[in-house]
């Protein structure tokens, strides 16, 4: 399984659960070259922010997959500021674990009640 087809599987299965999804996917630029528009301190970022009951920053990788050394400094600090942060791989979706921590998040219909206000 391909990171790409992770990804699709994990936010199909997240938008069932009603929870919010962040990606930034990458873009071709103009020389062709394939790149993420970041900004400020974001090279590295997490793949998935996924904002349920609680909230979730996972890395997606192939199996094989490695983290770059900005990958690994994002995950070190989220974990040092205390948050839920982790990396899923193929593996993790066919033995259910990545089911498992999104249905520990999941929004059950009327659990958001707040409305956001300008």
């Amino acid at each position: 399984m391909s990171e790409e087809d992770l990804q699709r599987q994990i936010i199909n299965l997240a938008r069932l659960y009603n929870i919010k999804v962040a990606h930034f996917p990458p873009s071709k630029s103009v020389a062709g070259k394939w790149m993420t528009a970041v900004a400020a301190d974001a090279k590295g970022y997490p793949d998935l922010t996924l904002v349920g009951t609680r909230v979730l920053f996972r890395e997606n990788k192939t199996d094989r997959g490695t983290l770059s050394p900005e990958q690994k400094q994002w995950i070190a600090d989220l974990r040092a500021a205390g948050a839920d942060v982790d990396v899923w791989r193929p593996r993790d979706w066919h033995s259910g674990r990545i089911r498992a921590e999104l249905e520990a998040i999941r929004v059950r219909p009327g659990q958001r009640t707040e409305k956001a206000s300008a």
